[in-house]
């Protein structure tokens, strides 16, 4: 049952979706495609995927403890935490931080989860900023 639910809100999610872009209006600098074109087919796959969820549901779900849910729920509360305060503490540490958490809190050491958000941050500091030049959050220390 509960795929069916999930499988009804998708398809009413995809509509919407499809709907919100065909009002996406045209720029003066349109390319061949036009900028609906992206929007539209990310939600077809939407509408897809939610028909066959629809269709073909799986059995029930064993569903987390209470445990697992506060888990989750922690994990989301970093996530906002994350976005809170990129601004202030710049993206290197706001993602060291927020990657180094959530790989310990999926079973990583606490040393190789450190290490692994340090890693993550650095990397993706290097290829989307001094490679690919697109600005991130600056913090303290100007990175």
């Amino acid at each position: 049952m509960s795929d069916r639910i999930f499988g009804g809100i998708g398809l009413v999610v995809a509509a919407f979706y499809i709907w919100a872009a065909t009002i996406i209006p045209e720029s003066f600098m349109a390319d061949a495609i036009g900028p609906k074109t992206f929007p539209i087919i990310i939600g077809v796959i939407l509408a897809i995927c939610s028909v066959v969820f629809l269709m073909r549901p799986d059995p029930e779900p064993e569903w987390p403890t209470t445990g697992s849910l506060a888990e989750i729920a922690l994990a989301a509360l970093v996530m906002m935490l994350y976005g809170m305060l990129l601004p202030e503490l710049g993206f290197v540490f706001a993602t060291i931080l927020a990657t180094a958490y959530l790989t310990w809190r999926l079973g990583t050491r606490p040393v190789a989860s450190l290490i692994t958000g340090i890693a993550t941050s650095v990397g993706i500091y290097v290829v989307f900023h001094l490679i690919l030049g697109l600005s991130l959050a600056k913090g303290p220390f100007g990175f």
